[in-house]
């Protein structure tokens, strides 16, 4: 008899209701997991994570030291963002002979002796990018780290607009620094163009006040929409409409809005030196001159700027004046989008991708439910 996939808690934290990519990822790995024929249990853990507080703390060493309360062929795979900051629990369930896997969406920034210990006591960690398993494996020195890419599902080819629609999906958040966008936008009112970042404002309310008011400073309001965050129909009209999209966070570990874009055929701008430039990869045709060393062509550009939060915006006003004003470059960057599409992986190899690690076993006999519902009616 195939062993049969295992039954999967994935605890998740419960402080994170925007539609972050966190978020996005695990609902998507969750799905993938149980067309695999794996029953999955999304358990959201309530508290203030990273490291939450005492009491919130010991509510996640419950959750994990139950462990096997569901069977005994059942993982736990715990979200970074829970994990990280709370090694005791950890440990406890190691301790117990309940040791979960991690999923890391992004290594923390603060707290790394926390990270370390919580990471140690794990059963194996899972990175959502090569990016963040290669900086978790540097930074403490871990061996066996594994990544999982995010996959996408294709979306409906952008019809673009005229003059050329500027979009950019993300909360608004000082990482995403929606501000230098705005300062880069401000020296191109000679130029015809719209823009739209769409995302989350109650995230950090501060900031997205500062975002509003900057738009109004550099008298952006006839430009510039900020719809808060979009889901569904409203969501896929803002694709549908783009001609370029921007990802120029700070710190990003992949960039999930990346290939998103790059699906619908839009090409992406994103900051050099973050994950982001790993995603977009993902879409990038394999170099087809004879030249050694040449790099795949990218279905957008990546853009030098400082972390600053009163960085020169330049570069990338630049940037976008070279593609607003060379429709050779526009459409240059659109075949290439156009054609990156088709290279994207979807959730399924992330879902069997995942299943390989926390039961090896298992996933070479899993097939799609789908299947599984035919067999059995058969």
């Amino acid at each position: 008899m195939l062993p049969q996939p295992p039954a999967i808690r994935l605890l998740v934290p419960g402080n994170i209701r925007h539609n972050s990519g966190g978020n996005v990822y695990n609902a998507a790995l969750a799905q993938g997991l149980e067309h695999l024929g794996a029953e999955v249990t999304i358990q959201p853990v309530a508290g203030y994570w990273p490291v939450g507080s005492k009491e919130e703390r010991r509510r996640l060493a419950g959750f994990l030291t139950a462990g096997t309360t569901g069977g005994t062929n059942t993982v736990t795979i715990v979200d970074g963002l829970v994990a990280s900051g709370a090694p005791d629990a950890m440990e406890a369930a190691a301790a117990g002979g309940h040791a979960p896997w991690v999923l890391l969406h992004m290594p923390l920034d603060e707290n790394p002796d926390l990270e370390v210990r919580a990471l140690r006591a794990a059963a194996g960690v899972i990175c959502t990018s090569g990016s963040a398993a290669a900086e978790i494996t540097r930074r403490h020195g871990l061996a066996g780290v594994r990544a999982a890419l995010p996959g996408t599902e294709r979306g409906q080819v952008a019809a673009g607009s005229r003059p050329p629609r500027l979009l950019a999906v993300a909360a608004l958040l000082p990482n995403k620094d929606q501000l230098i966008l705005l300062r880069a936008l401000a020296g191109l009112l000679d130029l015809e163009w719209t823009a739209a970042l769409v995302g989350s404002d109650t995230a950090d309310t501060d900031y997205a006040r500062q975002v509003a008011a900057a738009v109004e400073q550099h008298g952006l309001g006839e430009r510039v929409q900020l719809p808060g965050e979009l889901t569904g129909e409203a969501l896929e009209q803002q694709w549908h409409a783009a001609d370029l999209s921007l990802l120029i966070s700070r710190v990003e570990a992949f960039g999930m809005a990346v290939t998103e874009s790059v699906s619908r055929g839009i090409p992406v701008i994103v900051r050099a030196g973050t994950g982001a430039v790993e995603a977009l990869g993902l879409g990038a045709e394999a170099p087809s001159g004879p030249a050694d060393g040449e790099s795949p062509a990218l279905p957008g550009a990546t853009v030098e700027l400082e972390d600053s939060a009163d960085g020169d915006p330049e570069p990338l006003a630049v940037l976008l004046r070279s593609w607003l004003t060379d429709p050779a470059l526009r459409a240059e960057w659109r075949r290439r989008a156009l054609a990156g599409r088709e290279l994207l992986p979807g959730w399924d190899a992330t879902a069997r991708q995942v299943l390989g690690y926390v039961a090896p076993e298992a996933s070479h006999a899993a097939i799609p439910r789908n299947r599984l519902l035919m067999e059995n009616e058969a």
